[in-house]
């Protein structure tokens, strides 16, 4: 597990500045302001502690002019396991520099998951497991989240375990389809079934990026 040092950042971007000055001091107010995510630091000054979770590490080709050239493929996932979740894959021509930049890319693509309790059996204001049910794809995977009742656990496939423990899921039935050995679809469709388990959220995301574009 990594965890970035924010020692000397120097803010780019207008979130960033809203940051550094303390306008801004959570990650809820961060994505409710309607400002694109676009640094990495920011994310760790306002989630301290996330882990991260290498999926999968692959070789892959290309042919150019040049001859034959050898990256790293990396798939990773990071979480607080307290709602907050992110992923992405990069290359790079070394291992460790394919992790370090889908480590950064999954920080800029964290999203909220909504979390509540899986059953009306749970007691009120639960979370540990989702709020509705949905389903993400990815090339030909299908993987379809769904609210469980406290004690059960997660019924999921490693990768998909994996996943729903960094964002805080502890109770989640999951079913998934298609080829899911690829590692990449499956935890993508995983990802896109969790963001669209907050959809709902859309509507108040959008009025605050349209009062954002008025001030």
């Amino acid at each position: 597990m990594s965890q970035s040092n924010n020692n000397g950042w120097e803010p780019r971007t207008r979130l960033g500045r809203k940051v550094q000055d303390g306008d801004i001091t959570t990650m809820d107010q961060a994505m409710e302001s309607g400002l694109p995510l676009k640094e990495p630091e920011l994310v760790d000054q306002l989630l301290p502690g996330l882990e991260d979770e290498v999926l999968d590490i692959n070789m892959v080709q290309r042919m150019t002019d040049s001859g034959r050239r050898v990256k790293f493929r990396c798939v990773c996932v990071i979480g607080n396991r307290d709602g907050y979740l992110g992923y992405a894959q990069a290359r790079d021509e070394q291992v460790g520099g394919a992790i370090e930049k889908a480590i950064d890319v999954a920080k800029m693509n964290i999203i909220k998951v909504d979390r509540g309790s899986g059953s009306w059996e749970d007691s009120a204001g639960g979370v540990n497991s989702l709020t509705r049910k949905a389903a993400g794809k990815a090339g030909s995977v299908t993987v379809q989240v769904k609210p469980a009742p406290q004690g059960l656990g997660l019924a999921a496939a490693e990768t998909v375990r994996y996943i729903l423990e960094l964002a805080g899921v502890q109770d989640a039935w999951t079913q998934s389809h298609g080829n899911t050995r690829t590692t990449l679809n499956l935890a993508k469709a995983t990802y896109n079934a969790l963001e669209n388990a907050g959809e709902a959220r859309t509507p108040q995301r959008a009025q605050a990026v349209q009062q954002e574009a008025n001030q």
